[in-house]
């Protein structure tokens, strides 16, 4: 029987059935409760008022007048806007200055591979060099504006992912694009949240993998540092956990500029469109929710002394472990490599799926290991609060939501195969647990 003409229309700019997340509803919720988010952690943990998890309540009063005061004001901070663009801006220069290897993603579902260019370890090397330098000269002291000023930098960044958001939409609608399979609705909030067009790029400047792994990954760091140097004015010294802390987190970031070309095969790229999700979550939620441990730290110092540091060390370990060897089985795997003779089975499609090592123990190993690495980063703020445990709690949901997804996708794929691959690798994430 002759397969069906696809027309160009259909193949470009199919209508999107199925809405993730929720549809309209979810979209909405998550677009209003992250920005609500982000100023709860801004305003409710600080050095001002504290971080206790009842404070908003037990001190309402306060509470309201210092989000009123801190929350207009950050959009009136000029210092702290003409700072973020200026590193936006940086950001981009470097992506096009600087040397950096061309390589193709994976087939467009149009057949099409786009180039893509990978500098982004140059780019945060020399952020970070330039960075190291201007505190040995200026001294610690110099470096404390990114704490400082930390409502106006969240601000800023809010307003550019909802600008980029809003873009990239309109943009959308200009000539033939290639949509995303969940972008492509027809209402206006659902598909400006999860992004209508898979690939948008002005040029060869692809806006949805630069924001992924530069201006707000880098950002993190930059705000970790930040926090490290007002610490170390504050107290005269920059303490165990602070120190584990800045670097557990200059060690994941580092890791994943190392391994950038590994993006290309990840659903934030492959299937997701660029819209208000990815934007918000690139440029705002990572820089400004994941340093959440080094700003308390920089406020409420904790000593671990040698057992304790001892400990937290090897529960990153640990993680990164299963995290990186998962990875590298699992990329070598795809690449036509199998220098440990994994098992696995093959699909009626001709594909083959990971059946032993860490992906016969679990069907997402590496989100096991990203997950105790979380508990790494958060255990050096020791037990007076848990708000610096949101990550942990907030990145199990992730995790948990982004298997949920993939597994769907895989099931749509392979089919019977794909009940067959579950049979013999039953467990989720967490082998005996989930």
């Amino acid at each position: 029987m002759a397969s069906k003409k696809v027309s160009k229309q259909e193949l470009l700019a199919p209508v999107s059935h199925e809405l993730e997340f929720g549809g309209v509803a979810g979209a909405l919720f998550v677009t209003i409760t992250v920005p609500l988010t982000m100023y709860y952690l801004a305003f409710g943990c600080n050095e001002e008022l504290g971080c206790a998890l009842s404070m908003p309540v037990t001190n309402t009063d306060a509470f309201l007048t210092f989000v009123k005061d801190k929350f207009v004001s950050s959009f009136f901070d000029t210092t702290a806007w003409k700072l973020y663009y200026a590193w936006y801006a940086y950001c981009v220069i470097a992506w096009a200055i600087l040397p950096g290897k061309w390589i193709k993603g994976l087939p467009l579902r149009t057949g099409e591979q786009l180039p893509y260019k990978i500098n982004a370890m140059p780019t945060g090397a020399m952020a970070l060099g330039i960075v190291c330098t201007y505190i040995s000269l200026k001294g610690p002291k110099s470096f404390t504006f990114l704490y400082d000023h930390w409502p106006g930098f969240l601000s800023a960044a809010l307003v550019n992912s909802i600008v980029q958001a809003i873009y990239v939409y309109v943009a959308s609608f200009v000539g033939d694009k290639l949509l995303a399979l969940g972008g492509n609705s027809g209402n206006i909030l659902f598909d400006w949240f999860i992004g209508r067009e898979l690939n948008p790029r002005i040029g060869l400047f692809d806006i949805k993998t630069f924001n992924e792994l530069r201006p707000g990954l880098l950002l993190w760091v930059l705000i970790d540092i930040s926090c490290a140097c007002h610490q170390f004015v504050r107290l005269g010294e920059v303490t165990d956990s602070m120190l584990l802390v800045t670097v557990f987190h200059l060690w994941y970031v580092v890791d994943s500029l190392l391994h950038e070309p590994t993006i290309l095969s990840q659903m934030d790229i492959t299937t997701d469109g660029f819209g208000f999700m990815l934007s918000v979550g690139d440029l705002a939620w990572v820089p400004f929710t994941y340093s959440l441990q080094a700003r308390y730290l920089a406020f409420t110092p904790v000593h671990l002394g040698w057992p304790g540091t001892v400990a937290v060390l090897l529960v990153q370990f640990v993680g990164f472990y299963i995290f990186r060897t998962a990875n590298v089985e699992k990329n070598d795997f795809r690449n036509g490599r199998n220098p440990k003779n994994l098992k696995f089975m093959t699909t009626s499609t001709g594909r083959k799926l990971l059946t032993s090592g860490w992906w016969g123990r679990s069907r997402h190993p590496n989100y096991l290991g990203d997950w105790i690495m979380a508990w790494a980063w958060c255990l050096p703020c020791g037990f007076g609060t848990p708000i610096p445990y949101f990550y942990v709690v907030y990145f199990a949901v992730l995790l948990v939501h982004r298997q949920l997804r993939d597994d769907d996708a895989c099931k749509k794929k392979y089919g019977a195969d794909w009940d067959v691959y579950c049979r013999q690798v039953p467990y989720r994430i967490i082998p005996y647990v989930y």
